[in-house]
């Protein structure tokens, strides 16, 4: 069990971020046609406002959430914040967050699935990732019954240390969640196969952002006579 372990959390991550630097690095230099978010918007408009919105919002607020809270060292936020109160608010921010996101995503994935239109252009990696997202989604909130337990952020600090180590090369990092609950480490090895699905999926959009729009000249667009 305990190689199980260091394959999973001490080797896993490291794989796992290999493939999302280099293959995302390689599907820009080679692929760039096919960096784009294959929007289904003009296929299907029903809920979509409203699903999209829940479920970006959502997964924005949690992606950063886990960013700074993972990787933020304990002795910066010591001085004016417990680790008990940083758990305690990443419950809330977390919770509602992941509602949000539950909510659009079960409804963005319903769609892909079940409308005609989307579903006939929708790839098998489209349906797949939609699909493993709401999942992973779904962990995320099952993680909150086992926090409600220990409210100390004893836990909290064990996966900081534990995601710190793998950004830091350290050794021995999967020592530090060994003993923790399962539904943990359920959810981090489904985030860990999502970085390695990354680069080959539409998931890449997000590292675009539309800057040049707001520089370029205006487009003049007139009506047939």
């Amino acid at each position: 069990m305990s190689y199980l372990n260091t394959l999973l959390f001490g080797i896993y991550p490291y794989i796992a971020l290999a493939v999302l630097v280099i293959g995302t690095w390689a599907r820009y230099d080679h692929g760039q046609f096919t960096w784009k978010a294959h929007s289904s918007q003009i296929l299907s408009k029903k809920n979509m406002v409203m699903a999209s919105v829940l479920f970006h919002v959502g997964v924005l607020v949690i992606f950063f959430g886990h960013l700074v809270g993972l990787l933020t060292p304990h002795a910066l936020y010591e001085p004016f914040m417990t680790p008990g109160t940083k758990q305690i608010l990443a419950i809330v921010v977390g919770g509602i967050a992941g509602a949000m996101a539950i909510v659009g995503g079960g409804m963005l994935a319903w769609r892909r699935l079940t409308d005609p239109r989307v579903k006939a252009s929708s790839t098998f990696a489209d349906n797949a990732i939609i699909i493993i997202l709401v999942v992973q989604l779904v962990l995320g909130m099952l993680t909150i019954l086992p926090t409600m337990g220990h409210l100390d952020g004893s836990t909290m600090l064990k996966f900081s240390a534990w995601a710190q180590g793998i950004f830091t090369l350290q050794g021995g990092v999967a020592d530090y969640i060994a003993d923790v609950h399962w539904i943990y480490k359920t959810h981090i090895f489904l985030g860990l196969t999502i970085f390695v699905l990354f680069p080959f999926t539409r998931l890449v959009h997000m590292l675009s952002v539309p800057v040049e729009y707001f520089g370029r000249k205006y487009q003049v667009v007139r009506k047939r006579a």
